[in-house]
C-alpha cells in the first residue's frame, strides 16, 4: 500500500464519509494548503482547484475494497457519496499511519457547501497574491458563481480560522 492512499484513507477515517466528489477535491486540497501532507498535485480547472491523482487513488481505493463508492440519482444529476469500508478500518488498524490530527479541519470543512469550499480552495489557489488582488482574481476566474462581498469576507474568516485551528 503506497503511503499516499494510506493517507486518504485516514482522512476518510476521520471524515467518517464524504458526500460529492468536488467537496472531496476541495477538502483534500484545502487541508494540504493547512499543512496535511497530501501529496497529490493540483491545477486550476472548471470548479478550482483539481487533482487527477486524487481522482485516481479513490478508485483505486474503491477497486481495492477499502473505500465504498455510492452514485445517488438526484434526478438532473449524480452525487457520490464515499466511505471507508470494514476493509479500510481493519487496514488502517493493522497498519497505523502517523499523520497530524486533522479531525477539527475535517468537521469544519464537512460543515460547509462545495460552493463555499470551492470559493475557500480558489482563494487559497492563489494565495500568493496580497488579499485585494486575490478577491480580484477570484472574482475575474469564477465570474458565473457573482459571490457576494459577505461571502469573500465569510471565506478570508474561514481560512484564518482553519490556519490558526490546532496551533
Amino acid at each position: 500500500m503506497l503511503n499516499n492512499h494510506a493517507k486518504l484513507m485516514q482522512f476518510f477515517s476521520v471524515a467518517d464519509g464524504v458526500t460529492g466528489r468536488k467537496k472531496l477535491q476541495k477538502m483534500i486540497y484545502i487541508l494540504q494548503k493547512c499543512n496535511i501532507p497530501f501529496e497529490e498535485k493540483y491545477q486550476f480547472h472548471f470548479y478550482g482547484p483539481y487533482s487527477e491523482e486524487l481522482t485516481l487513488r479513490v478508485e483505486e481505493l474503491c477497486n481495492l475494497g477499502f473505500l465504498q463508492e455510492e452514485k445517488e440519482d438526484k434526478s438532473n444529476y449524480y452525487q457520490y457519496n464515499y466511505q471507508l469500508t470494514a476493509a479500510g478500518d481493519d487496514f488502517l488498524e493493522q497498519f497505523p499511519f502517523d499523520m497530524p490530527d486533522m479531525t477539527a479541519k475535517v468537521d469544519m470543512l464537512k460543515e460547509k457547501s462545495s460552493r463555499f469550499l470551492e470559493l475557500v480552495s480558489t482563494m487559497f489557489y492563489f494565495d500568493d497574491l496580497p488579499l485585494e488582488e486575490n478577491v480580484e482574481k477570484v472574482r475575474t476566474v469564477k465570474p458565473k458563481q457573482k459571490y457576494s462581498d459577505e461571502e469573500i469576507e465569510d471565506a478570508v474568516t474561514f481560512i484564518q480560522k482553519l490556519k490558526h485551528e490546532g496551533k
